[in-house]
This record gives structure tokens, sequence and C-alpha cells, in this order.
């Protein structure tokens, strides 16, 4: 059974850092593009970053780029999201995905986590 877990949601401050995690089991994860998503109330989820299974390639949303950085630990089964300089607009829920291959897409990705809410307070 697959499960991605994401963890390391929280509230902070605008101006401060969060770092989630996401914790795969039931699939080797270096065999899988992973990506982030973000979802606030009352809007469609939004493509966030992905990274891909070949070289690391990355990918982000322009309203991140440069604050958010993506990596995963093959060896810890695990990708993360790094974000810094966290802004009140970056409150959602986040959502972690595997599938075959990157993209910006939701629809593509085949196993999704549970989410994890940040609220950026201004």
């Amino acid at each position: 059974q697959v499960q991605l877990v994401e963890s390391g949601g929280g509230s902070v401050q605008a101006g401060g850092s969060l770092r989630l995690s996401c914790a795969a089991s039931g699939l080797t994860l270096s065999s899988y593009a992973m990506g982030w998503f973000r979802q606030a109330p009352g809007n469609e989820r939004q493509f966030v970053a992905y990274i891909r299974k070949i070289a690391g390639v990355t990918r982000y949303a322009d309203s991140v780029k440069g604050r958010f950085t993506i990596s995963r630990d093959n060896a810890k089964n695990t990708v993360y999201l790094q974000m810094n300089s966290l802004k009140s607009e970056d409150t959602a829920i986040y959502y972690c995905a595997a599938g075959g291959w990157a993209e910006v897409r939701s629809s593509v990705y085949n196993y999704w986590g549970q989410g994890t809410q940040v609220t950026v307070s201004s």
C-alpha cells in the first residue's frame, strides 16, 4: 500500500521559514517524479514545485521561485520543500504527490498525501 505522509506544516509569521517533509512508503521514491501542490480555501489546487527522478531537475511556480526549494533524499525515501521568506499568500494546505513523470498538471500524479496546513500571518 502506497502512502505519502506530509509533515512540517504550521503557523509562522511573514518572512519566516518552514520545511515540509513527505515520507513515502510502499514505493521507491527514486523511481518517481515528485511534486508539491497547494490549495487555499476557495481556490483550485495549484502547482508549487516538482523534482524529476533523473538528475534532480526542478521547476517552480513563478510565485515561489527564489524562495522555495524542493529536494529529495532517496535513501530516506523522503522529499522536502524548504520555504523561506514566507508571505501571507502562501497560506494553504500543501500536498506532495508522486508520478511517473514531472508535470505542473496535478492530474498526472498517481499518489497523493493527505496534506499539511501552512498558515502565514502578516
